[in-house]
């Protein structure tokens, strides 16, 4: 049986019936998706009905529940008794202390009359809220998350830091400005207001410039097609590891979260080390290439960059990494190669990148079916998923410290952003091309195919635990995009070589913890090939706490998956079609 060369990729959502629906082909539909593409932009990408839904659901559970409401009646008794407290005799310790990630109320001068009872007493209807929208029997999980997660948007927004007559902090620095930090607030009001109406897009901070003082590893761009360009490091060392390293890094970021400064580039280290390095970059996606597919990013992509690697370091296999979205299609990749009986991959290294989907975090909040008929929507009137709605998408999960302390401290303050490179480069985003997001959104994210047993690439389904190379999979520990025991599920998923690590630190900065950042600490486990499983709460408990960087321990395990060292490979392949094309970090990367 011959096997055709450009099948489609089966990613349907299986919903849509066989035979179009006459309502489907009738010119009238584009009304209809205008006016909810307009609306779309209006909501910034919600769909009402999803939440009022959600409301409507917690709301009917809850009148038929007369003990929770007994309860909750309870609950605001023992509240408002704790509030009578402290406005009577005062407290040494708060009754109702905030959220460990919430640092709106850190100023001393909150515990001072009356703004001690003000913080507390708002902090009191939060803890209320966070009971009233507990899990109740028969009430859907979703519909409860996306209560307590609508409710906490509402109170944030009456929030006593938000208001100059309310916050100490404002009132102190008005009055040692005599007011300059409001006109300055006022300023940088200005400026953002422009900055969203216009789309525009700042230029780094002085400092801060990309391919001099970030993403500066040297190197060369060695293959180029429209959707990405392979960059490949300049060696640092007279020999290094025989295998390459390619790094697949997500889409919905510039690979250069991974170069970012010297001082704690992966990259920088990785050639350090001893390794020859391989990068994807993406292009930054247009309404033109609205057409893209997830089987382009892995076939386009993926498979096209290991097939340049192959021809520039010949006869060796290649070790690969993916982080976040990176991971995912590398695994969908690796399956592939897996299921066809392609050796060429040394290893698989997986960077907070889920592979499992049911327990995906925060981000299912914004996922059924409803939400996501908005968003293609959205995607169909314009050709991608814009920056602005991802960004928001992502502030809103913390939004106390995303979204209300950054407006306290630009506007009522008068303080500008503090310029980082971690700061420049999550201001640097990119869009997401409209059909690849919708199979992401509906095939992984709300259908869960890859571990279901029903993704298919080129027809044919693929498993994961047809993969046979060893794999290295780090979660971090307050990660809220890749939540770390979602992350963990790899290992259910896998019957391969496999070590997992778990480090602190959230999506980005657990992953950017080079050797020496101050406070680091991870733990470390080897499951061999056809182990068994255990549970994330267990292994937990039973792994020991190592203090420092992961790094080294990764260097250790991708060392011994190594053949041993050769002289450093040419830059690229001329003679092979793989000439450098222009110096690192390419042209992509620039791309607003």
């Amino acid at each position: 049986m011959t096997k055709a060369k450009d099948a489609t990729p089966v990613i349907v959502p299986p919903q849509l019936p066989a035979v179009i629906h006459p309502h489907d082909a009738h010119p009238h539909q584009n009304l209809d998706r205008a006016a909810r593409a307009g609306m779309a932009r209006l909501t910034g990408g919600v769909s009402p009905h999803a939440f009022i839904s959600a409301w409507h659901d917690w709301a009917l559970h809850l009148l038929r529940s007369p003990g929770r409401i007994l309860e909750l009646a309870e609950r605001a008794q023992t509240n408002a008794l704790h509030l009578s407290g402290i406005a009577t005799n005062g407290a040494t310790a708060p009754p109702f202390p905030p959220k460990s990630y919430d640092r709106r109320f850190d100023h001393p001068n909150w515990q001072n009359v009356p703004f001690w009872q003000l913080h507390q007493g708002f902090l009191a209807i939060q803890d209320w809220w966070d009971f009233a929208t507990d899990p109740l029997r028969g009430l859907r999980q979703e519909d409860a998350d996306r209560t307590r997660f609508m409710t906490r948007q509402l109170l944030d927004t009456v929030s006593p830091s938000n208001f100059p007559w309310l916050n100490p902090e404002i009132i102190e620095a008005t009055i040692k400005t005599n007011g300059r930090n409001l006109t300055d607030g006022a300023a940088h009001f200005w400026q953002d207001w422009l900055k969203t109406v216009t789309q525009a897009h700042d230029p780094p901070p002085v400092g801060y410039e990309i391919g001099k003082e970030l993403a500066c590893t040297p190197g060369e761009v060695v293959f180029r097609n429209d959707l990405f360009e392979l960059i490949q490091y300049a060696p640092q060392t007279e020999a290094v590891q025989a295998e390459p390293i390619l790094i697949v890094p997500a889409w919905i970021m510039k690979y250069y979260i991974l170069d970012l400064s010297p001082h704690n580039s992966m990259v920088k280290y990785l050639v350090g080390k001893g390794f020859t390095v391989f990068m994807i970059s993406w292009c930054n996606p247009t309404a033109e290439q609205a057409h893209l597919s997830l089987e382009d990013y892995r076939k386009r992509g993926v498979m096209a960059a290991l097939g340049a690697i192959n021809a520039i370091v010949p006869a060796q296999k290649i070790h690969t990494v993916g982080y976040c979205l990176g991971g995912t299609i590398l695994a969908i990749a690796a399956a592939t190669m897996a299921r066809d009986r392609d050796k060429r991959l040394g290893s698989i290294t997986l960077m907070a990148a889920q592979v499992d989907f049911v327990e995906a975090g925060e981000l299912l909040m914004f996922l059924d079916e409803s939400q996501i008929a908005f968003i293609e929507d959205m995607m169909w009137d314009k050709g991608y998923l814009d920056r602005p709605q991802m960004a928001r998408a992502f502030a809103a999960i913390r939004s106390e410290d995303l979204i209300y302390s950054r407006a306290v401290r630009r506007y009522f303050l008068g303080r500008a952003d503090l310029a980082s490179d971690l700061g420049v480069w999550n201001a640097d985003s990119t869009r997401m091309p409209a059909r690849m997001h919708s199979e992401y959104l509906r095939g992984l994210f709300l259908e869960n195919r890859l571990t279901a047993g029903r993704f298919a690439v080129e027809g044919r389904v693929i498993a994961l635990k047809d993969i046979s190379a060893p794999m290295f999979v780090i979660g971090t520990e307050t990660d809220h995009v890749a939540p770390w025991k979602s992350v963990y599920k790899t290992q259910l998923f896998t019957d391969c070589d496999l070590t997992f690590v778990l480090t602190k630190g959230g999506h980005n900065s657990g992953i950017l913890s080079e050797p020496g950042h101050p406070r680091r600490h991870y733990r470390i486990s080897h499951r061999r090939a056809g182990g068994h499983y255990i549970g994330p709460d267990a292994w937990h408990q039973q792994q020991p706490v190592e203090s420092g960087s992961w790094w080294p321990a990764w260097i250790k395990w991708l060392v011994a998956k190594n053949s041993g060292t050769v002289a450093p490979p040419k830059t690229g392949a001329r003679s092979k079609g793989f000439a450098p094309l222009c110096a690192a970090p390419g042209s992509y990367v620039l791309q607003l």
